[in-house]
């Protein structure tokens, strides 16, 4: 592999890294950066694409209602313009409930920032999770 293979995959590697540490943060300016303007955000369990703005108030959203948030092994193989990561996100609900969500993200990125991001991921555990907030006091 030539040092410009090297150094584009080391650059990715710390986009993704980046991109996932603002996320368990809460920081929604970092995830903002990490995104290209016209990212196209897509999501299985819907089968459409959002724009940025549209991801980035669901991300807001979901920080505020989770005390905490942790993608935990955590895989990332990167390819040429972009990457793949599998993770296991661990969320708690300001309630308590927890939640833990298997998912995989193939990301395309172009000058530094995500392009394209298509996430899937079985919405079980989400509507499991939801029954568990309502239960709560």
């Amino acid at each position: 592999m030539s040092d410009a293979n090297l150094s584009g995959e080391a650059a990715i590697r710390e986009l993704a890294d980046r991109f996932i540490s603002a996320i368990e943060q809460g920081d929604i300016d970092t995830v903002r950066a990490c995104y290209d303007p016209d990212v196209v955000v897509w999501l299985n369990t819907v089968g459409a694409g959002v724009d940025r703005q549209a991801n980035l108030d669901v991300l807001k959203g979901f920080v505020g209602k989770t005390s905490e948030r942790r993608y935990l092994n955590r895989r990332v193989q990167v390819f040429a313009g972009g990457y793949v990561q599998q993770h296991l996100l661990n969320a708690v609900h300001v309630k308590g409930p927890v939640l833990e969500l298997a998912a995989t993200l193939v990301c395309r990125v172009e000058n530094g920032r995500i392009t394209r991001l298509d996430e899937y991921f079985d919405s079980k555990p989400l509507t499991d999770w939801a029954t568990q907030i309502s239960q709560c006091p």
